[in-house]
């Protein structure tokens, strides 16, 4: 029997692995004794930030092919060797040509925690610069467009921002200016 009702790992091996990702499977032993493997895709951390200026957010559009369409959402991406901020404003700079005066740390979620071994940085980007943007080669075909709050908001009512990080960013933005007053 695990201690503390904690699933312990007893092995672990790849299973497949790219430049982006690998996933693995272990062995584990579940707080009654029984064993069982699971499943884990593990991904470098990201950085997600909000670009924010009158009264509204910068947003980017892609196509998403695991899901088969065009999604709305935050910048957001990961850059190797960086730490969470050098990514925020890399992502920033790179899909929209942005570039801030601040960026403040909203705090830092769990993606798919079920499945998925990663985490993202979210940050709240503000004194707002336009620049050219620097998109990679997978981001050819990305749009941007500034839109006011209370249509971001529709958007997210009406499915057409269905990216979970980029609602749960905002999520994190809410609570921030709500503790602040």
């Amino acid at each position: 029997m695990t201690p503390d009702g904690i699933v312990r790992q007893v092995s672990s091996k790849v299973v497949y692995a790219n430049a982006w990702m690998s996933v693995r499977e272990d062995g584990v032993e579940r707080p009654d004794g029984s064993r069982g493997i699971y499943g884990v895709v593990d991904k470098p951390d990201f950085a997600l930030v909000i670009p924010m200026d009158d009264d509204g957010f910068h947003l980017v559009e892609e196509y998403r092919y695991p899901v088969g369409r065009r999604e709305w959402g935050f910048p957001q991406g990961t850059v190797a060797g960086a730490g969470p901020e050098a990514m925020a404003a890399t992502e920033l700079a790179e899909e929209t040509g942005l570039r801030a005066e601040k960026l403040l740390l909203l705090g830092v979620l769990d993606n798919a925690h079920g499945t998925l071994a990663q985490r993202f940085h979210v940050y709240l980007a503000t004194g707002l610069t336009p620049g050219p943007p620097r998109r990679e080669r997978e981001e050819q075909d990305m749009i941007q467009r500034h839109v006011k709050r209370a249509r971001f908001e529709e958007m997210v009512r009406g499915g057409e921002i269905r990216d979970g990080c980029s609602v749960a960013a905002y999520a994190l933005l809410s609570l921030h200016e709500r503790a602040a007053g």
